[in-house]
C-alpha cells in the first residue's frame, strides 16, 4: 500500500524556494482545525489545540488504514494567522494574534471521519480542546510564498519585504489570512534550522 504524502503530492506548495517569492495557485484542501487567540508561546489554548489536533489526526490515519485500507503520512502542522493590523506580524505583537491551527487531510477523509475520531479519542483521553476540532475546507487560490529557514521571530524582515515591497510592486492585494506551514518539529530542531513556508493569498485588480 503506497502512502499518500501531501508534501510529495504538492511539492510546489510545500517546498518553495528560500531565495525568491513565488506566485502559486493553491487548490482546495481539507483540514482538521482549531481556532484560538493569543501568543502561541504562552497561551494555554494553543498547546491544548495542538494536542487535540494531533490526537484526532493520528486516530483518523490509523482508522483509515484499518477500515479503508488507505494509508497516508499525517501532514505537517499549519497555521492561519490574522490580526486587525497586518503589521502586527512584522512587529511580532503576538498577544494580538488570532489563529487557526490545522493539519491537512487526504481527499477521502471527511467530516464523518473526524466525528468518529473525536468520539474514539474522547473515550480514551480527556483533552480540553477536543470539542473545538472542526472540519475546514479552504481554497486560497493565487498566493505568494517563500521558504523561511530560521527562528519564527526572524520572519519579520521577510514579511516586511512581502507586505511592503513585493505585494505593492506587483500590483497585488491581500486576499486572506497569513498562512504558515511548519516543516520542522520545533521540539527537536534548533531555531536557526527551522523550515517554515510563509504564504499570503493575494488578488489582482
Amino acid at each position: 500500500m503506497e502512502k499518500f504524502d501531501v508534501k510529495k503530492a504538492y511539492k510546489e506548495l510545500y517546498a518553495p524556494s528560500r531565495r525568491d517569492f513565488s506566485l502559486v495557485t493553491v487548490p482546495r484542501f481539507s483540514y482538521f482545525a482549531v481556532d484560538g487567540h493569543g501568543d502561541p508561546n504562552t497561551a494555554t489554548e494553543y498547546s491544548e489545540a495542538l494536542e487535540a489536533l494531533y490526537a484526532v489526526s493520528y486516530a483518523t490515519k490509523f482508522a483509515s488504514k484499518k477500515e479503508l485500507d488507505r494509508d497516508y503520512v499525517v501532514g505537517p502542522l499549519e497555521g492561519l494567522w490574522r490580526a486587525d493590523d497586518p503589521e502586527a506580524f512584522v512587529t511580532r505583537d503576538k498577544a494580538s494574534w488570532d489563529w487557526t491551527m490545522m493539519i491537512s487531510q487526504p481527499e477521502w477523509i471527511t467530516s464523518a471521519e473526524l466525528t468518529a475520531s473525536i468520539t474514539a479519542v474522547g473515550a480514551k483521553k480527556n483533552l480540553a480542546a477536543l470539542d473545538k476540532v472542526r472540519f475546514l475546507e479552504l481554497e486560497e487560490g493565487l498566493s505568494v510564498q517563500i521558504l523561511h529557514i530560521g527562528s519564527y521571530d526572524d520572519e519579520a524582515p521577510t514579511l516586511d519585504r512581502l507586505h511592503n515591497t513585493f505585494i505593492p510592486a506587483n500590483n497585488l492585494s491581500f486576499n486572506g489570512d497569513h498562512h504558515e506551514i511548519y516543516l520542522s518539529d520545533a521540539r527537536r530542531t534548533q531555531p536557526e534550522k527551522l523550515k517554515t513556508v510563509l504564504r499570503q493569498p493575494v488578488s489582482r485588480p
